[in-house]
């Protein structure tokens, strides 16, 4: 038939048509989640929470004052040597004395110690006789240093005490207290903080072997008051 030739002929030309296929269709599926809501702890889980953080801070502050609080030096009399002593009883009672001593001056803080001097007074019944000062010096933190000094005092006149002293000589024995003072300042970060530190010590002395009988030494200024008022005048200033 006359359609069946046309369509015949017209085959080749469709075929040389290039063909894209149709892409299949997946199916979408939509996944809906529920609205989370986050777990709150409870309040006494809080409460331990903020105590536990507030007791490591208090701990802390502890840590640091205690290491950084300034102490007053620690001051030793390690040795005490009697170089001579003589009585004059004319024209009037006198008495010449030399003694020799050595100091540990120790730094329990952890920065530096400038002291100014060491000053060694000798007294005799509470009445003070002379007073010697050494040059000043350095203690690096936590460490000790020696220093030694010499009291030479002649001619030392007895109005009040002669009769003591008499009965202290008919012994054998004269008993002295000397005092030794180390005055300086702390380093402390850029502040220079005052300190003091002091050491009584009861010497007995024999006047007939010129040697030292025994020795009984305390100290006298252990705390750092001084401190206190340093930190109020420099907020005020």
């Amino acid at each position: 038939m006359p359609w069946k030739a046309a369509a015949a002929a017209a085959s080749p030309a469709e075929s040389s048509v290039p063909y894209t296929a149709i892409p299949a269709v997946y199916p979408q599926n939509v996944i809906v989640l529920p609205y989370y809501r986050p777990h709150r702890p409870s309040p006494t889980l809080l409460f331990l929470r903020r105590c536990s953080a507030f007791t490591a801070v208090v701990l802390l502050l502890s840590a640091a004052l205690f290491f950084l609080y300034p102490s007053d030096p620690e001051i030793t009399v390690v040795r005490v040597g009697l170089n001579h002593i003589q009585v004059h009883s004319s024209p009037k009672l006198t008495l010449d004395v030399s003694l020799s001593l050595t100091v540990k001056v120790r730094n329990p803080d952890f920065f530096s110690l400038d002291y100014d001097y060491l000053s060694v007074s000798i007294g005799y019944r509470g009445r003070q006789l002379g007073v010697v000062r050494s040059i000043g010096g350095i203690v690096k933190a936590r460490g000790s240093s020696y220093v030694d000094a010499a009291l030479n005092l002649n001619g030392l006149e007895f109005f009040l005490d002669a009769f003591y002293l008499l009965e202290d000589l008919a012994k054998g024995v004269v008993s002295f207290d000397t005092t030794t003072t180390v005055s300086g300042d702390l380093g402390l970060l850029f502040f220079e903080i005052p300190i003091e530190g002091k050491v009584s010590c009861d010497v007995y002395l024999s006047t007939s072997n010129q040697t030292v009988v025994r020795q009984n030494c305390y100290p006298v200024v252990r705390n750092s008051d001084s401190f206190v008022p340093f930190v109020m005048s420099w907020f005020t200033s």
